[in-house]
């Protein structure tokens, strides 16, 4: 582990330069790609068809949902209508085209990555770029077309916007939602506590005020109406989409990624499409937020501009570029508290422009630190004031504009009541209580994980520095840093959700292109989207695995039309040529 961390001393090369391997590996995830020419003919026509294959999924999953989604308990807006009521009365049905339009969305998505990335076992194992790419005006019309069924879907596999919705209304009545619960501070028989599941009726909101102070605005548009809440809600996830779209290309621009790539990989990856729009989580606005406000920061650090005038204490345009850059991270935390890690990242391409490097002190006298050091920390110590100056500020602003203050501090860990099978410390910790059960030795679960948990986030914190150090030493761009710090993060978070992942993925979209990146990427995308299915609750085995099978002949039927069937296509093509005159 010392060595691992850089620690120990290398006595075959006493040069006291040597700063250490910090970050070698990790930079071999990244390779600069070159920009490559359209698509041609054919390849645009089996484009087309990809994407009209997936929207086909889509629809499907919309049709599926309305009667395997998370429908409120009560205000449900399809019951007793003719045709819409129908999926919930024929729930075997639902399931069958629910799984259908999952694995279908998830087929499409990987069919699609040729034309992004190129073929796995070509380009994206080889690292190396494809022939050819869609343009980015494709993939903006690819995502558009796969989302839209999806947003008048009810939520998709989780109740968390009922939560938002219950949470808001407290807030709106003037009540504190970090003290009070929606069961005490709305009653049990309110329609909004109603459909929040039962393990959160009686917490109070682990979300920041930001989002909060949104809610409040939409329960003083909708009152009580759900449907109408749900929808306004979706508009929000669908605002924080856009800010991905609109940061993502950008950044992987300036990390020499081609901007396709980075779209197809990060925005148009089903977790998004399945859990941020029909989800309707707010992972959506903190990660669109916090994506822009690295853009905007990275914009001004890495200018040759000057961050001020000479002779002024005022900022020059690119030095206001900085403070709003600054700021949206710090709104994006107000949001979820995760994205604060991004600040520390533009904090340190800021100590870069002013000066700050890794000193080379492993084999230097202990006389030679502040000599070697001085630059460096002064810089960090300037660009560590700043941003904390502007934390302090948004924080101090939003917390009186939204009259919350600051009582989300003690409830950001609420969410640790789940056992998340995808946590690491959970996973082990409550297989290790389980083995000492059938050992005869007593259910110690939470024992062990009233231990495990909080090792491992001290274990995440040290491997974190760790990066921090790897782009400090200037082998690692700060956004491929702030990436891999995510998914380390996540690896030893206590409690993990599917869409959790997009954390590390965004980012690291932007920036790695190795090829065991992208494949496991991939493969964790696809898996996950298709494992973690929008089945509902209570749902028995026999019934998913009835549903699967189902759903997976409908996948065989459907990809054999439209992939095998050249004679309807050929026919179709024909009829738009002769309609366009061509």
């Amino acid at each position: 582990m010392a060595t691992h961390l850089g620690l120990t001393r290398d006595r075959e090369q006493p040069d006291a330069d040597t700063i250490g391997d910090y970050g070698k590996a990790l930079a071999r995830l990244h390779d600069d790609e070159r920009e490559v020419g359209p698509l041609n003919e054919r390849e645009n026509l089996l484009l087309n068809r990809i994407r009209i294959f997936g929207a086909t999924g889509s629809i499907l999953l919309l049709i599926g949902s309305l009667g395997t989604g998370q429908i409120p308990v009560l205000q449900n807006p399809v019951a007793g209508t003719r045709v819409l009521s129908l999926p919930s009365r024929m729930w075997s049905t639902s399931l069958t085209l629910t799984v259908a339009g999952t694995i279908i969305l998830v087929l499409a998505w990987l069919l699609i990555g040729r034309f992004a990335v190129g073929r796995l076992s070509v380009e994206v194992l080889a690292g190396r770029s494809p022939a050819r790419r869609m343009t980015r005006k494709q993939a903006d019309r690819t995502l558009l077309l796969w989302s839209l069924p999806l947003v008048v879907a009810p939520p998709i596999i989780s109740k968390d916007v009922y939560s938002y919705l219950a949470q808001s209304a407290i807030a709106h009545r003037g009540m504190d939602p970090y003290v009070v619960s929606p069961l005490r501070g709305l009653g049990v028989d309110h329609v909004l506590t109603r459909s929040v599941p039962n393990l959160w009726r009686d917490t109070p909101a682990p979300y920041g005020p930001l989002f909060l102070w949104i809610g409040e605005g939409i329960s003083e548009i909708t009152g009580n109406n759900i449907t109408a809440a749900i929808f306004l809600h979706r508009l929000v996830a669908l605002a924080g989409i856009a800010l991905i779209v609109w940061a993502l290309p950008r950044l992987a621009r300036r990390c020499g990624v081609s901007s396709v790539a980075a779209i197809w990989l990060g925005a148009m990856n089903p977790l998004v499409i399945i859990h941020l729009v029909g989800g309707i989580h707010n992972e959506a606005l903190m990660l669109g937020l916090m994506l822009v406000g690295l853009e905007l920061g990275f914009r001004a650090v890495y200018s040759a501009r000057r961050l001020r005038p000479p002779g002024s204490w005022l900022p020059s345009h690119h030095g206001w570029l900085l403070i709003a850059g600054a700021a949206l991270i710090a709104a994006s935390s107000m949001v979820k508290i995760t994205s604060l890690l991004a600040m520390g990242f533009l904090g340190l391409a800021l100590a870069q422009r002013w000066g700050a490097t890794l000193p080379a002190l492993r084999h230097a006298p202990v006389g030679q630190w502040w000599r070697r050091s001085r630059r460096s920390v002064i810089a960090l110590g300037l660009s560590a004031g700043f941003h904390t100056i502007v934390l302090a500020v948004v924080m101090a602003v939003i917390g009186a504009i939204t009259g919350l203050g600051f009582g989300w501090i003690h409830t950001v860990t609420t969410g640790g009541v789940v056992r998340s099978w995808m946590s690491l410390p959970t996973a082990v910790s409550v297989l290790t209580g389980s083995i000492g059960q059938s050992l005869g030795l007593g259910d110690h679960t939470q024992t062990i994980l009233d231990t495990a948990r909080p090792l491992a986030q001290v274990v995440a914190g040290v491997f974190i520095l760790r990066w921090m150090l790897a782009t400090l030493s200037g082998r690692i761009h700060p956004l491929g840093a702030l990436g891999v710090s995510m998914a380390t993060f996540i690896a030893f978070f206590p409690f993990v959700q599917p869409w959790y992942l997009l954390w590390a993925v965004l980012p690291l979209a932007a920036w790695a292109t190795g090829p065991w990146f992208r494949s496991l990427t991939i493969l964790i995308s696809a898996l996950i989207g298709v494992v973690v299915l929008p089945t509902g609750a209570n749902t028995g085995a026999v019934f998913i695995a009835s549903g699967v099978l189902s759903g997976v002949i409908v996948v065989g039927v459907l990809t054999a039309v439209f992939f095998e069937n050249d004679h309807l296509w050929r026919r179709g093509r024909f009829l738009s040529r002769s309609r366009t005159g061509e």
